[in-house]
């Protein structure tokens, strides 16, 4: 199976976390609101998807909603129309299914959307995610590319949607960061599965940019991303490295 040509643009436009958020100006992370913002700051947007109870990808950071609504408990337990109702803390809306996200976006800017891992292990449990987001994708005229820490998410949406580019989320897996063994953490830090899933980026954690693999992959031609850029000096330093950036909390370089 061929890899997909990732889009000019994941390489050159920054990318809003969670899409361009700040509570105090009454935008939420991953809401309509700072993802319209963003589009009007000419930023790519990064957004991720979660699974509502009856199969939707919401767009969603958290496993639970306690964090970001004023409701509890996992996002997998309610329904699509639930969480749309629900509202998100610091805005005036609820929790966006991605079909919605992408009419809004609608190829005006780069899209890049993480699916969460469902499987809690990083393991093969995956599927229902995956293909939710196939199904909204399907016939998405704009820049998009998705991504996930789990590789089997990846080698799904592979299967699933074989002509849209694909990444690895990937870190530097410190055990003591991670609800993960250190066994997993081991082979996961050392990005095995980037060829295997058909990938053509990754979006690396900042603070791990000097890796010998992050290294051998950007030489071997694959486009750089990093999470999460919180500051101009930040991005700076990172940029003798990558190609782009995730960011937030400030204005990133040459958004518009």
């Amino acid at each position: 199976m061929t890899t997909p040509v990732l889009p000019r643009s994941f390489a050159l436009t920054p990318f809003a976390h969670r899409a361009l958020h700040d509570v105090a100006k009454g935008r939420p992370e991953n809401s309509r609101a700072a993802i319209r913002a963003a589009i009007a700051g000419g930023y790519g947007i990064e957004i991720d998807v979660q699974l509502s109870a009856d199969g939707a990808a919401m767009v969603f950071h958290d496993y639970h909603l306690e964090r970001l609504t004023e409701m509890q408990g996992a996002v997998q337990l309610f329904s699509a129309d639930t969480l749309k109702s629900t509202a998100l803390r610091g805005g005036n809306e609820g929790i966006p299914d991605l079909q919605e996200v992408l009419e809004i976006v609608a190829g005006q800017v780069p899209l890049l959307i993480e699916l969460k891992d469902q499987d809690g292990a990083m393991g093969p449990k995956v599927g229902l995610l995956e293909r939710a987001t196939a199904t909204a994708l399907h016939g998405y005229k704009g820049d998009v590319a998705v991504m996930s820490f789990n590789p089997h998410a990846v080698a799904m949406m592979q299967a699933l949607s074989p002509d849209v580019p694909r990444g690895l989320t990937t870190s530097a897996y410190r055990p003591d960061q991670w609800p993960l063994s250190a066994a997993t953490c081991a082979v996961l830090r050392g990005i095995p599965d980037y060829t295997r899933v058909g990938a053509s980026f990754i979006s690396h954690e900042v603070d791990d940019l000097h890796s010998d693999r992050v290294s051998e992959l950007k030489n071997a031609g694959a486009v750089i991303n990093c999470w999460t850029v919180r500051s101009a000096a930040q991005e700076a330093k990172a940029r003798r490295v990558v190609d782009t950036i995730t960011f937030e909390g400030y204005a990133a370089v040459s958004g518009a």
